[in-house]
């Protein structure tokens, strides 16, 4: 509805401004004077030329009447053209004024035609203008309306794919009617929640498989351990050199067997080193837009950001913020205070929330790999989004701080700067 009206109103003007160039080219700029009213003037200053003190102008027409001296004896109106060589540059009407047969003067009607040009000329530059301004007016609008209806919704959508593409799925969709993307904001959260609901029933699936390998590692190293000394039994019992060899060889064998319970067991816990990070250089007034994409709930107020270049990797970078104020989300409830300043040659990314902090000691154990402070109550986690952070700062040559502030909890991501050799 709004193109459309757009384009009427383009229409409209576009056909205002032509309408009035057609009238401006249809006039005679160079039309004949109107002989009734000419010899009306005529006849009316022969008639009172022994008394033209007197005479008064009947007509619609300007003159100016000479004698044949060339002196004035009349003008209807001043800045009239007052002599012959005046009225033939400025193509006038001259005449003979003959009183009983003989002439004694001249009448000079003015042509007005310039004027006429003046006037016509300068409406249709006015229309043209008034409605250029129009239409720049009207352009502007349509312009805001799509910055705010398509290109603003579009760069949302195109940071929330990119977050879903990275993993981030805590995060939702915020979502407006009012533009374009409306009902596709409202599609890409469900997206994003049923991707949720299968990552976690897939993060379930991998919790029962590490309990299961635990259970099955204590099950195997409890029956190899048994055989093992056994073996050592045997070894030291026996008299004969080539049984000997057989229970060392079982010795071996078992202590490999725990070796490789033990590697199965471990490495479902590295499983989190396998999320690469590519950092590369990039302009520090970005973090504005990440803090703001993090903070969906709108509880703090992005600060002025120092004018650098940084060394991250953005969307590892945005994993960093969009955790630190989920937890804070989770855990404390309240608005958060965001600060971002120079540290030693770094910049620094300060998130404080209100909720009073927690203990010192587990200061100390907040960043380890599912560890949770003991407000967590009954929130859902899984404690991994601190140990992902601190994983992913660590790997962009920066340094993830863990701390209590003035009132709550305060998270600082230091990041390092770019442009150089790191």
């Amino acid at each position: 509805m709004k193109k459309r009206t757009f384009l009427i109103s383009l229409l409209l003007i576009f056909l205002a401004e032509s309408a009035a160039l057609i009238l401006f080219a249809g006039q005679d700029m160079d039309s004949a004077q109107n002989a009734v009213m000419v010899n009306e003037a005529v006849q009316s200053v022969q008639t009172d030329w022994n008394r033209m003190e007197k005479h008064k102008n009947r007509t619609q027409l300007d003159y100016v009447v000479l004698d044949m001296d060339g002196a004035v004896r009349f003008r209807s109106k001043p800045n009239l053209s007052e002599s012959i060589n005046e009225a033939v540059i400025h193509r006038d009407t001259i005449l003979d004024i003959q009183v009983d047969d003989l002439i004694t003067g001249r009448i000079i009607i003015y042509n007005d035609s310039a004027q006429k040009l003046r006037y016509w000329k300068r409406t249709a530059i006015l229309i043209i203008l008034a409605g250029s301004l129009i239409q720049f007016g009207i352009c502007a609008g349509y312009y805001i309306y799509l910055n705010h209806a398509v290109i603003k919704p579009f760069h949302r959508l195109k940071g929330f794919a990119e977050r879903i593409a990275g993993g981030n799925l805590d995060v939702p969709m915020e979502m407006d009617r009012h533009n374009l993307f409306g009902a596709f904001t409202e599609s890409f959260d469900i997206m994003r929640s049923e991707l949720k609901k299968a990552r976690r029933a897939e993060a379930r699936a991998n919790e029962e498989k590490k309990e299961l390998v635990a259970k099955l590692s204590h099950d195997i190293k409890t029956p190899v351990a048994s055989i093992k000394a056994a073996s050592e039994v045997g070894a030291a019992l026996t008299d004969n050199e080539r049984q000997r060899d057989n229970y060392i060889q079982i010795i071996r064998k078992a202590d490999q067997i725990n070796t490789l319970v033990t590697d199965l067991f471990t490495s479902a816990l590295e499983e989190l080193k396998q999320l690469s990070v590519t950092p590369e250089d990039m302009e520090s007034r970005e973090i504005g837009l990440l803090l703001m994409n993090a903070d969906y709930l709108h509880r703090t107020a992005v600060p002025d950001i120092p004018e650098c270049i940084i060394y991250a990797d953005k969307l590892r970078l945005q994993q960093v913020f969009d955790n630190i104020f989920a937890n804070s989300y989770k855990y404390a409830g309240t608005d958060i205070d965001t600060a971002v300043y120079m540290d030693q040659n770094r910049l620094a990314v300060s998130i404080e929330d209100h909720g009073g902090g927690i203990s010192s000691d587990e200061l100390l154990i907040i960043k380890e790999k599912f560890r949770r402070g003991s407000n967590v109550k009954n929130v859902e986690g899984a404690g991994l989004g601190l140990y992902i952070s601190d994983y992913f700062m660590r790997e962009m040559k920066g340094e993830l701080m863990v701390e209590n502030g003035k009132e709550g909890l305060k998270v600082t991501a230091i990041v390092s700067m770019g442009g150089r050799d790191l």
